[in-house]
């Protein structure tokens, strides 16, 4: 069992040796999405008079090296794919551009999942995971619905909504509201930006989904046109639908297993969170390059300016200390999926299984 003072010491000497970042590795990184995305694109293009079936394929890679391009995303709002960060800027934007989310709202918010870690009463997850006694205060339908909807065969549905529908709407529901304000001031002079907008923290997030919004039409515009709107569109939503639906599985079942430290505010402890909350994937080679190594969370909440191409190494010298951290196997994941109940007074998430068996 390692001390908290051999945590601490390993925990400055991983920030000295592994939280330095190269921009070539990352620009190298960035290479291995877009330049695929293209081609796999091109070859849709030229498959789509010849197979169908040939179409299928492309568009499950599509959707495979879009995930990759969201997790990349997610180290740019971490500042840790390059050493620039005028580099992590970018190319941030335009991997957000690529996931349909306007990428630094999106960071911001998952900065908050960093340090609210394991605090179950201040972020709930993707899946907003219920009390058990709020669980059980439910009729059966709404018992029901709560478990369908966060069922893994329903994960395609969440990944069209949480990154193709819903970024829209706000966009939309946003310049709504602020073109409302626009035409409603009075002659107080008040700026336009005095109080918050709806759906919006602030302008400086609306300008982000300002842009990503109309840069990301402006290419579905020219997919269209170059492709043909029939062809682009069904292959872009089923793509863009199954790399969200892997996106939303692979992000929740990091901190959803059987058992995992969910903690409320009172007592809430960081470390423990990263050694007790945070899983560690144990995934194909294939599957950890698809997904830049996310897999070794459990680092990346230690440290989140570790960049992913050292996650590994980082790993294997201090494995030691991770002995506790709970493995999850690639085909253990839909089980771990099914713990979708916060039992609040035991501190940890169980299954609606487990619940019932404790009322039969």
């Amino acid at each position: 069992m390692i001390t908290q003072a051999e945590w601490q010491t390993s925990k400055r000497a991983i920030v000295d040796r592994y939280s330095t970042s190269t921009n070539l590795l990352g620009a190298l990184q960035l290479l291995s999405v877009f330049v695929p995305i293209a081609g796999l694109w091109y070859a849709i293009y030229l498959s789509a008079p010849i197979s169908l079936w040939l179409v299928a394929v492309e568009t499950l890679g599509l959707s495979l090296i879009m995930l990759r391009g969201f997790v990349l995303m997610h180290d740019c709002g971490h500042n840790s794919l390059f050493r620039s960060k005028t580099l992590n800027r970018i190319s941030g934007f335009l991997l957000g551009v690529l996931a349909g989310m306007p990428q630094q709202v999106w960071a911001d918010n998952h900065r908050y999942h960093h340090s609210t870690n394991g605090n179950w009463e201040k972020y709930r997850g993707p899946l907003n995971v219920a009390c058990v006694s709020d669980y059980l205060a439910m009729n059966k339908g709404d018992r029901r619905r709560y478990r369908y909807t966060r069922d893994i065969l329903l994960s395609p549905v969440a990944g069209l909504l949480y990154f193709l529908v819903n970024p829209r709407l706000t966009w939309l529901r946003t310049s709504y509201h602020l073109a409302r304000r626009l035409f409603a001031r009075t002659g107080e002079h008040k700026s336009l930006f005095d109080v918050p907008l709806k759906g919006c923290a602030s302008m400086t997030h609306y300008r982000y989904m300002l842009t990503n919004n109309l840069l990301l039409l402006t290419v579905w515009g020219l997919m269209a046109w170059a492709m043909g709107s029939w062809l682009f569109f069904i292959c872009y939503v089923v793509s863009g639908s199954l790399a969200g639906g892997f996106g939303i599985v692979l992000f929740t079942v990091q901190h959803n297993f059987e058992h995992s430290y969910a903690s409320p505010d009172e007592g809430w402890n960081r470390d423990q969170a990263t050694l007790d909350g945070t899983s560690f994937l144990i995934l194909p080679g294939w599957l950890n390059w698809i997904t830049a190594d996310v897999a070794y969370h459990h680092i990346h909440h230690m440290c989140a300016s570790v960049p992913n191409y050292r996650l590994a190494a980082c790993h294997k010298e201090y494995q030691h200390m991770f002995s506790s951290v709970r493995r999850v196997g690639f085909f253990e994941i839909p089980s771990a999926m099914k713990h979708i109940l916060w039992d609040l007074p035991a501190r940890r998430l169980v299954s609606v299984a487990e619940v019932n068996g404790r009322e039969a």
